[in-house]
């Protein structure tokens, strides 16, 4: 693959039971070609381990090296037919123009399906000064208290948030509370990339609201960016994230 066209997304499983989610695959995607490749990673052998992950049907083999001509169903079926009447408003909300190709989109939407427990994000990318903004979906909103979920109805875009490291969560050992500036808790950032995120922190550190779509579901209803920087450790460069296969 080219590395000027390559561009990669990870794969993450929620177990329904602890509720925790685990970064489990990386898909590399060279849309000029068009060539994708799918490689499990070391967060699928810790959940299989932990939880009893046991894999996707079309990819039997942890330590399997899975190369296609053409993007794989479990991403394809993620994004939303250009054929559909509602495809321009879909895109527009999500920021993105009307010819952006199915891994942009992926990269914007979290790839979120209420029939399973799998979501997309892109791989951090800084840039020559170490520098980054992060754009995820606000996890956990609907399970924030009645005050919570009130203010959530009531964000605008351009909203400053402010980000709280937790010590105490129950599920992790370490998670990131997201609270508006009148001090509503809303939710939380991925967990899978909590370690990070608070590695890579900058001072007084806030996230902004991008986007909120109030008729979209929970998990899709509000589009936050958060800057970070590169402090002597690479976003998703730890075990978790390393590839099993070469």
């Amino acid at each position: 693959m080219s590395e000027r066209t390559l561009r990669t997304l990870f794969l993450a499983w929620q177990d329904v039971r602890s509720r925790h989610w685990f970064p489990v695959g990386r898909l590399d995607a060279d849309v000029d070609k068009p060539l994708y490749r799918f490689r499990y990673v070391g967060g699928a052998e810790r959940a299989e381990r932990q939880v009893g992950f046991r894999g996707l049907l079309e990819f039997p083999d942890l330590h399997g090296d899975y190369p296609s001509p053409e993007l794989f169903p479990i991403f394809r079926n993620r994004v939303m037919s250009r054929k559909r009447p509602d495809f321009r408003a879909y895109v527009r909300n999500l920021e993105l123009s009307e010819d952006a190709d199915p891994i942009a989109i992926l990269s914007a939407n979290g790839g979120r399906r209420r029939t399973d427990s799998y979501e997309v994000f892109p791989k951090i990318e800084p840039d020559a000064d170490g520098y980054f903004q992060w754009r995820f979906f606000l996890h956990g909103s609907r399970h924030v208290d009645v005050k919570g979920r009130e203010r959530i109805e009531r964000l605008l875009p351009g909203e400053r948030l402010s980000l709280i490291p937790d010590h105490s969560n129950p599920a992790t050992d370490l998670a990131m509370q997201i609270r508006t500036d009148d001090d509503s808790m809303i939710g939380w950032s991925p967990d899978y990339f909590v370690r990070d995120l608070a590695a890579a922190m900058v001072a007084d550190c806030q996230a902004t609201v991008v986007l909120v779509n109030r008729r979209a579901p929970w998990n899709h209803r509000v589009l936050i960016e958060v800057p970070g920087k590169v402090r002597g450790h690479e976003p998703m460069s730890g075990d978790d994230f390393k590839p099993l296969a070469p």
